[in-house]
């Protein structure tokens, strides 16, 4: 059995990770049934899309998206306002997609966010920031959810409610908890590259408005010809990256704690429009099954040398909403609005959000959350949704049903072709994804602090992670710490190591 060690709060941790004896407690769903995986979701082969019938990820994502109310579970404090896209390179030989043909202007609404604090964090707290995007088509609303990181921490939709747990509060407490967090990561060797990005100097940028945005995931660009092609999205922010060292973010919290929101409307009030460049990393389809990394793993990046970037365009945040409740706090923005032209790829993050975020907006705003203004498509709408709680406004159809005979609208797959997908055949499966050459854990952490960062960020680098262990973070949570880092890069493991323990 796993040998336990006991821990100030009464807490109880595992301290080496042996076989579970037939007493030891094992994972059920709600029902008491036993679960298969705590990690891997169920899919055709390991590369292969998730299935619906995986009941125990439903649950774990459906049961999830409810445990707050009625604040978003993530992202719950943020920022926004409106604005505009327009094209400025013709990149019409990758897409169809009606926003990204040459000339286009789009309207649009950014919602930018921390992840893990509530209503009344900080904006200034070491964390991720969402880059979440709703454009208003001519073909419907496209949405973009991302965040101002190229990864994340796990890639698997089976641990994502896990990972934010462990970032929240302690049930115990009801503080933040450091050995919680610390506890996942070093259990989670995936993660060592998006932390390795959190601990640094964009893990608190300056405001809103002096940080990149990504999609983060991997989505398929389909042409006009049927010709697919997978792509990254990457806004580079046009004031250049910027960030607060982790005093000035200390002081901050405690002195203006909504500095990213004031700033974002007080720019855009005083004429200061800021604006991103849209960038894309273009891969033909078929270099996915022999590139060296797998193209799909969320916590992988493709470098710029395998794949540079291309201009398409370029984001523009010039109005402020009217009403902050009605237009940012009740924004929706789900990956699963694609338009003709965009479609998914086998991330099973990706796939499991295709899920989880409607999922929670019916939740949270109710199932007639896309009749709200923020959410509405500026296209027309020839639903056979009906009823529910708060519609307001009629069915778009003559009768509820479809097929029938009476003029409603009827499935034209002529007109802008099926979502191009990818084939997958094998047997149903719960593994990590199939690894490519190149792949593992650490090597991408490495690199970043190895070529990326200069001696200067290296040294800020240890000085977070350190100060950030020695808030609450006993043995043997600790030690596990000081290994990771020396997996990522030995010489900064040491360091960290050295300076909690006091050297």
């Amino acid at each position: 059995m796993d040998s336990l060690t006991p821990h100030p709060d009464g807490r109880t941790l595992v301290t080496e990770s042996t076989p579970r004896t037939p007493e030891a407690p094992y994972t059920t769903n709600n029902a008491g049934i036993p679960v298969e995986s705590d990690e891997h979701s169920l899919t055709v082969s390991p590369d292969g899309p998730i299935l619906l019938q995986d009941h125990y990820l439903i649950e774990k994502m459906a049961q999830f998206n409810r445990e707050r109310v009625p604040e978003r579970v993530v992202h719950a404090k943020g920022a926004g306002a409106y604005g505009f896209f327009e094209v400025t390179n013709d990149v019409s030989q990758f897409t169809k997609a009606d926003l990204f043909q040459p000339g286009r202007r789009t309207e649009m609404l950014a919602r930018f966010s921390t992840v893990a604090g509530e209503q009344g964090s900080p904006d200034t707290w070491r964390d991720p920031r969402g880059f979440a995007l709703k454009f208003y088509t001519e073909h419907g609303n496209y949405d973009m959810v991302g965040n101002n990181t190229p990864i994340f921490f796990v890639r698997d939709p089976q641990k994502f409610q896990d990972f934010i747990r462990s970032q929240k509060r302690h049930p115990a407490t009801g503080l933040r908890d450091n050995e919680m967090q610390w506890d996942f990561w070093t259990l989670s060797p995936e993660s060592a590259h998006m932390v390795t990005w959190l601990m640094g100097d964009r893990g608190i940028p300056k405001t809103y408005r002096f940080m990149n945005g990504y999609s983060s995931h991997t989505y398929m660009w389909v042409n006009g010809g049927g010709e697919r092609f997978w792509v990254k999205y990457h806004f580079k922010t046009d004031q250049g990256v910027d960030f607060l060292t982790q005093a000035d973010a200390d002081e901050l919290a405690g002195t203006d704690g909504d500095r990213h929101r004031r700033d974002l409307y007080e720019s855009i009030a005083s004429g200061n429009a800021p604006s991103w460049t849209l960038y894309m990393q273009i891969m033909p389809f078929e270099d996915a099954p022999d590139y060296r990394f797998n193209p799909f793993d969320l916590t992988k990046v493709w470098p710029h040398g395998d794949y540079p970037l291309i201009e398409v365009g370029r984001m523009t945040l010039n109005r402020n909403p009217e009403d902050y409740f009605i237009h940012i706090e009740q924004a929706a923005f789900e990956p699963s609005n694609l338009v003709p032209g965009i479609g998914p790829s086998p991330d099973k993050m990706l796939l499991g959000r295709l899920f989880s975020y409607p999922d929670t907006h019916r939740y949270r705003i109710g199932p007639n959350y896309a009749q709200l203004p923020p959410n509405r498509p500026h296209s027309a709408v020839s639903s056979y949704a009906k009823d529910g709680p708060m519609r307001y406004t009629p069915s778009s159809t003559a009768v509820p049903y479809a097929p029938n005979s009476f003029g409603g609208p009827a499935a034209d797959v002529s007109r802008f072709g099926e979502i191009a997908g990818w084939a997958s055949a094998g047997e149903m499966v719960r593994e990590a994804y199939r690894p490519h050459r190149e792949d593992d854990d650490w090597g991408q952490a490495g690199t970043q602090v190895r070529e990326v960062l200069d001696d200067a960020a290296r040294d800020r680098l240890v000085s977070n992670v350190s100060g950030h262990l020695l808030q609450g973070v006993s043995r043997p949570v600790l030690d596990r710490a000081f290994q990771y880092w020396r997996n990522i890069d030995k010489t900064i493991g040491d360091r960290i190591a050295s300076k909690v323990n006091g050297g």
